[in-house]
């Protein structure tokens, strides 16, 4: 919040341009994995209507990528966890009749080739396969915990455990689920309808499908570091970030901004595809500037200074205004003398002259104003004046 008050969480916008979901989706279609449906509830309209306009890959060739709504095909309820709703959408599977079902979370930045994943899934011959990612064991108690063996069967999943295993050739570091799976059709099927009569089930991925799988001796760790992006720098190779928290989004944005970015948009062997707004080149006059940023199409700095941020399309920064290490969603106006620092501002936002933000932060939440961790949020379509 409030990001996700008007809209769902992989419809946010991220890096100016993009919404979170265009990274996996970029992800598995350039992966060739092009027969894609997107399980949607919880204030769709904006996910959705982005997805009909932003992904339309060809029909010809039987691709797709679809927005697929809670439809209530098994009963008079809503989804009632990530596994219930791929078993209340098994029409889409029996329809497609697979051989395997990938099945990845909407809303982390990374690269990854999932086929590679693939390949190495059905050469385990494990009915499961999880990526995993290598973090600090003294940070992982904030994972979900993959604890694996030498071969790379899973011997336990656990939720950020106190006392995080290591791995076996790395004592220090521990296996971090990536909400990322792989499933031979005809187990994972099973293991959903028996999850569905289980009335003590959360009939959740995390929580249930996979422990079920591990309990049976049937999971794989997919290791992400031997995952080979082509186009992937020494920096940013085996780069993920979760961004389920205001710090954590405003941090990967400033993974971005650098000359030798942590993360990096411009690999044109892997790009992030989006569709692009329908505007002009960003325009500098009047002496004004942009240091260490991302400023997208149709914005104007006219006269007034950015350094450390990322501007998405037809935002303007007036005379003598400072915007500084922060995020501006489309469409804000930012007036002459003000000053926005360490801040995210959501569409449509107007500041007007003189106006500070961010800089202190008692008076931005004395405004109503998010403040997390130093980080302030203005909501979207709010219209800041002078007090």
């Amino acid at each position: 919040m409030p990001l996700t008050a008007d809209r769902a969480k992989p419809a946010v916008p991220f890096g100016g341009t993009y919404r979170l979901i265009d990274f996996v989706l970029s992800n598995l279609v350039n992966s060739d994995l092009t027969k894609v449906c997107v399980l949607t509830q919880y204030k769709s309209h904006s996910l959705d209507r982005h997805v009909s306009v932003a992904w339309r890959l060809s029909t010809m060739l039987g691709s797709y990528v679809t927005s697929v709504p809670a439809q209530q095909r098994t009963g008079k309820q809503w989804f009632q966890g990530s596994a219930d709703a791929i078993y209340q959408s098994m029409n889409l599977i029996r329809d497609e009749d697979p051989d395997y079902v990938v099945v990845f979370g909407a809303d982390n930045i990374y690269r990854m080739d999932i086929e590679q994943m693939l390949d190495a899934h059905i050469d385990s011959g494990k009915a499961c396969s999880v990526a995993g990612i290598r973090v600090p064991r003294a940070e992982a108690s904030a994972f979900g915990i993959i604890d694996a063996r030498e071969d790379g069967t899973i011997a336990q999943f656990m939720e950020k455990p106190a006392d995080p295993p290591g791995l076996p050739d790395s004592p220090d570091e521990s296996f971090a689920s990536m909400g990322n799976y792989i499933f031979t059709r005809k187990a994972f099927v099973e293991a959903l309808n028996s999850d569905a009569e289980d009335t003590e089930s959360r009939h959740d991925m995390g929580g249930n499908i996979i422990p079920a799988f591990v309990a049976g001796g049937d999971a794989q760790v997919y290791d992400f570091t031997t995952n080979d992006v082509p186009g992937a720098t020494d920096k940013d190779r085996n780069y993920w970030r979760d961004v389920g928290s205001i710090p954590a989004y405003h941090s990967a944005h400033m993974d971005l901004i650098s000359t030798d970015p942590e993360f990096n948009l411009y690999n044109n062997r892997w790009p992030i595809w989006t569709a692009q707004a329908q505007r002009p080149g960003a325009k500098f006059v009047l002496r004004g500037t942009a240091e260490d940023s991302i400023v997208s199409s149709g914005c104007v700095i006219s006269g007034g200074d950015v350094a450390y941020s990322v501007l998405s399309p037809n935002v303007w920064v007036d005379m003598w205004a400072r915007v500084d290490g922060s995020i501006l969603f489309d469409n804000c106006r930012i007036g002459k003398n003000a000053t926005v620092k360490a801040s995210i501002l959501d569409k449509n936002v107007i500041v007007d002259d003189g106006v500070t933000i961010g800089v202190d932060k008692e008076q931005d939440t004395a405004r109503g104003f998010f403040v997390v961790d130093g980080i302030t949020v203005v909501p979207k379509n709010s219209h800041v004046t002078k007090d």
